[in-house]
């Protein structure tokens, strides 16, 4: 156990945080915490990681029961929820606030904050948009997305508010890990289109340096589609605002894959989107957005 000495003197007046997993993002927000004076106490299955940050002043437990009940505010950052199953069994989390930032599904997350009432501990879930160097530099815009109890997370935001911004997305525990699912899944979905664009040039005599400017210009100047996709939704009029109808696009894609195939590319990567496209079309949404595939991907 090492000594607060040397840390500032307004220590005392913010409340202790404990932190279960020190993984490279685990260890960031301890970091971060401990950076702004916070006292901490921290656990680690791996004792070697707690023991590096003793000499930056935090606790080192001896265990996943003792760091639990060193504080009040527990924040769990574990590998899945299957390894928060196994570091929680059999340890008394009555009376404590468990904020859980492990990666977990909706589902998961719902069923963690009833395992967490039944044990008589009151319950946040947290999805962190930001990779570990952004935690504690506030300049890199990282934040997590909170879910639960609007009160819990009212009651230690500005705590929360320290390794990263914190945006509240609802009581529903399962809110959190499905909007950070949802923005990763969009994430992934411009990866995609990316690599697409890559390997179309990337026999050619053309520097992906020299594309890439070009190639992020032009997804930002598409982003407002997100919105005028949403409003879509919402009123349900998929028509309204349209300037590239469906018709029109599903007539363009051809040209896209004979492209790939005299470039050697696969379209693996499209095909399923413009499988969407064309059933949509069929079912006579030639007028519309692309806001009808939405409505397709529903099983």
């Amino acid at each position: 156990m090492t000594s607060l000495i040397g840390m500032e003197p307004n220590t005392v007046e913010k409340p202790s945080v404990t932190v279960l997993g020190l993984g490279a993002m685990g260890a960031a927000l301890a970091r971060a915490w401990l950076a702004a004076g916070y006292p901490l106490t921290v656990w680690n299955r791996t004792p070697g990681r707690a023991a590096a940050l003793a000499p930056e002043g935090a606790r080192v437990a001896g265990s996943a029961a003792q760091a639990v009940a060193a504080s009040t505010l527990v924040v769990i950052c574990l590998l899945d929820d299957t390894s928060v199953d196994e570091v929680l069994a059999g340890v008394d989390v009555a009376g404590r606030d468990l904020v859980n930032l492990t990666t977990s599904t909706p589902a998961q997350a719902r069923a963690r904050a009833a395992w967490a009432r039944r044990h008589g501990a009151r319950y946040l879930d947290g999805g962190i948009m930001a990779v570990p160097p952004m935690v504690g530099a506030p300049e890199a815009g990282g934040y997590v997305f909170y879910s639960g109890s609007r009160g819990l997370f009212e009651r230690h935001q500005e705590t929360l508010g320290v390794p990263a911004g914190t945006t509240y997305v609802g009581e529903d525990a399962g809110f959190a890990a499905l909007h950070d699912v949802a923005l990763l899944s969009a994430m992934y979905g411009m990866f995609a289109g990316t690599a697409h664009a890559f390997a179309l040039i990337r026999r050619e005599d053309i520097d992906p340096a020299a594309l890439a400017p070009l190639l992020a210009d032009w997804l930002v100047a598409m982003i407002p589609a997100v919105h005028q996709t949403a409003d879509q939704l919402c009123s349900g009029d998929y028509t309204t605002g349209v300037v590239s109808p469906l018709a029109m696009q599903v007539a363009g894609t051809p040209t896209f894959l004979r492209t790939a195939e005299q470039q050697g590319v696969s379209p693996e990567l499209l095909i399923p989107y413009f499988d969407l496209m064309r059933r949509r079309l069929a079912e006579g949404g030639g007028e519309e957005d692309l806001a009808g595939v939405v409505d397709l991907l529903l099983r």
